[in-house]
């Protein structure tokens, strides 16, 4: 009996481990405005949110006052490794529509206006 509880619950730790989504994990963004920052994506509700975990500009590491905020906001699976949501710009503090094309431990994550036919781009790389 014993061996088949720990047995069962070494098939449900691996079930859990297998069943992650692609985007999920530590992504370190593009450098905007002179920073980049390390974000963590990870499920919120039905969706993925990416908050931000660490800060970094030429002097190395630094404690901006943007470390745990949602900078990935309600992204949904679009199929194709694509996911439409929300993103959020710390620099001039705006929510734009979002969009990420993942690729692997590549996603290039875009902001638009006009209903998305306006987008600025970025491309992220995982951390891990």
């Amino acid at each position: 009996m014993k061996h088949w509880i720990i047995a069962a619950a070494l098939a449900l730790a691996g079930a859990g481990a297998a069943s992650a989504d692609p985007i999920e994990g530590l992504w370190k963004t593009q450098e905007d405005d002179g920073s980049y920052a390390h974000v963590q994506i990870a499920p919120c509700g039905g969706a993925y949110c990416g908050t931000i975990t660490r800060t970094f500009n030429s002097g190395g590491e630094y404690s901006s006052p943007n470390i745990g905020k949602q900078l990935v906001r309600n992204m949904k699976p679009a199929g194709n490794g694509r996911y439409e949501g929300r993103v959020w710009r710390p620099s001039n503090d705006k929510v734009y529509i979002g969009k990420i094309d993942l690729n692997g431990n590549s996603m290039k994550l875009a902001g638009c206006v006009a209903g998305g036919l306006i987008c600025a781009k970025q491309t992220w790389a995982r951390v891990r």
